[in-house]
C-alpha cells in the first residue's frame, strides 16, 4: 500500500539531512529525521511477539529535549535488573563516585606482654570488595600492635544495616546472596576467616565471638575502603546484585539512621523520581539490584531518569562509562554484534523468569544522543525480548 505524506512532511523533508529512503511505489520517499527512525519503529510494531506479550517501549531524543517514540510507555511493568539504573543514578547523586564504602577494626582494653586483655571489634559498612588483601591488612596491623595473644571478645558491630538477609521479594529457591554488612569475598563469612588468619600469622585467638554496637572509647586498629567507582562498574557491566544492594544501603546510610534500612533506600530513589519530574503512572521499589518480584516501573520513568543523569554532568560522567557497551563488553558482550548498534549502544541489561529489558543510551545517525528504555513482560524465552531490543535499538542507530 503506497506511503500518503502531508504536505507539510514533504517540505520538511526539503530542508532537514537526508537519512533514510521508503519506496512509494516506484518513487523514492526521503524520510528526514526523526520520521525516517519513527517508521522503523513502527514496522517493529508489528512483530507477532507482541500479540502475545506486553511491550513498554519509550526513546527519547536529548540533544532536541523531546520524545521521539512511544509505545505502552506508561504501563507498568518489571524492570529486572534494569532496577540498577534507578540505584546507580541515586548513589551517585546522593553520594558522589568517590565515596568510600568502609569496614574499621577496632579495640578496646589494653595490650600487655604481647596481649590484649579486650575486646576486638569489627564494623561493618556492607563493601562487597573487601577481600584476602584487606584481611591480610587487617590482620598484620593488629600483629604490628605487638599483640600475639587475644584474652577477650571478638565483636561484630552489625548496625550498619536492618537485620534482613535477603531483600522483598526474592524468590525462596534462587541461589541468593547474604546481605550482611560485613562481606568477605563476598561471602558471609567475615569471621571464620579473621580468626583463621589470625591463627596462620602465629597469634592466640582465646576470644568467643558475639555482636553489640561499637563503644566510644574503642580504638581505631585500621580501615579498608573501595571507592563506590569499583562497586558502580561490576554492578552494572556484569550486573552484579550482590553489589547493587550494597549500593542500595548505602543510599539507605544517607537518611543517617542506624540501622539504615530497606525502607530508607526507597524513600531517597523515591525523592530522586521526584527530582526527574515524574508524575505518571504508580510505580514501586522493592530492592536495588531488581531481583525482587515486587519491583514496578514504567518505561516513562526509566527514561524520565535517564535524561536526569544525562544533565547532571558528574553523575552523567561515572555512570555511561559503567554501562555495558553493545558487541563489546560487559552484559552485552555478545549482542548487536556487526550491526550499526555495536559500540554505540551503552545500556543496562534485565533478565527474570518472563521478563526481558533494556534501558539506557544510544546515538542516531545524526548524532543525536537518544535515551530509550524497552520492557518485554510475558515472553516464554528471554531470547525473543532480546532479539527485538536488539532490533530497536539497530532502528535507533542504522544510517
Amino acid at each position: 500500500m503506497a506511503l500518503v505524506w502531508s504536505q507539510c512532511l514533504l517540505m520538511q523533508a526539503q530542508t532537514l539531512p537526508e537519512v533514510t529512503l521508503l519506496r512509494q511505489d516506484t518513487a523514492e520517499v526521503v524520510l528526514p529525521w526523526p520520521v525516517n527512525v519513527q517508521a522503523r519503529l513502527d514496522s517493529l510494531m508489528t512483530d507477532p511477539l507482541l500479540e502475545r506479550t506486553q511491550l513498554g517501549l519509550m526513546v527519547y531524543d536529548l540533544s532536541a529535549d523531546s520524545a521521539l517514540y512511544r509505545y505502552g510507555s506508561r504501563q507498568t511493568l518489571r524492570p529486572a535488573s534494569t532496577m540498577k539504573l534507578l540505584t546507580a543514578v541515586t548513589a551517585l547523586d546522593l553520594l558522589g563516585s568517590r565515596y568510600d564504602l568502609r569496614t574499621y577494626l577496632y579495640y578496646t582494653g589494653k595490650v600487655s606482654n604481647r596481649t590484649l586483655n579486650g575486646d576486638i571489634w569489627i564494623v561493618g559498612g556492607m563493601d562487597p570488595l573487601f577481600d584476602e588483601t584487606d584481611m591480610q591488612v587487617f590482620v598484620q596491623t593488629l600483629r604490628r600492635l605487638d599483640v600475639d595473644t587475644i584474652r577477650g571478645r571478638i565483636v561484630t558491630d552489625l548496625s550498619f544495616k536492618e537485620d534482613l538477609k535477603h531483600g522483598e521479594g526474592w524468590c525462596w529457591d534462587d541461589d541468593n546472596y547474604t546481605l550482611t554488612p560485613l562481606l568477605m569475598s563476598r561471602k558471609d563469612e567475615f569471621v571464620d576467616r579473621f580468626v583463621d588468619e589470625l591463627t596462620a600469622s602465629g597469634a592466640v585467638v582465646d576470644a568467643p565471638r558475639t555482636s553489640g554496637r561499637l563503644p566510644k572509647e574503642a580504638l581505631l586498629i585500621c580501615s579498608r575502603s573501595h571507592r563506590l567507582m569499583e562497586v558502580l562498574e561490576p554492578m552494572m557491566k556484569e550486573s552484579d546484585n550482590l553489589y547493587a544492594e550494597s549500593v542500595f544501603y548505602q543510599i539507605a546510610a544517607t537518611v543517617g539512621k542506624r540501622p539504615a534500612t530497606a525502607a530508607h533506600a526507597r524513600q531517597q530513589i523515591k525523592s530522586l523520581i521526584a527530582k526527574t519530574g515524574f508524575s505518571g503512572a504508580p510505580y514501586r521499589i522493592a530492592d536495588g539490584s531488581g531481583l525482587s518480584l515486587y519491583n514496578y516501573v514504567t518505561p516513562e520513568l526509566m527514561v524520565r531518569l535517564l535524561r536526569y543523569a544525562y544533565l547532571k554532568r558528574d553523575v552523567m560522567a561515572a555512570l555511561y562509562p559503567a554501562l555495558p557497551v553493545a558487541g563489546v563488553d560487559g552484559t552485552l558482550k555478545k549482542r548487536m554484534k556487526g550491526g550499526a548498534a555495536q559500540g554505540i549502544v551503552h545500556a543496562k541489561t534485565g533478565t527474570l523468569s518472563g521478563v526481558s529489558s533494556l534501558a539506557g543510551y544510544c546515538r542516531a545517525a545524526n548524532q543525536h544522543l537518544l535515551a530509550f528504555c524497552i520492557i518485554n513482560q510475558g515472553v516464554m524465552k528471554n531470547a525473543e525480548g532480546r532479539d527485538f531490543q536488539d532490533k530497536v535499538c539497530e532502528a535507533l542507530c542504522r544510517p
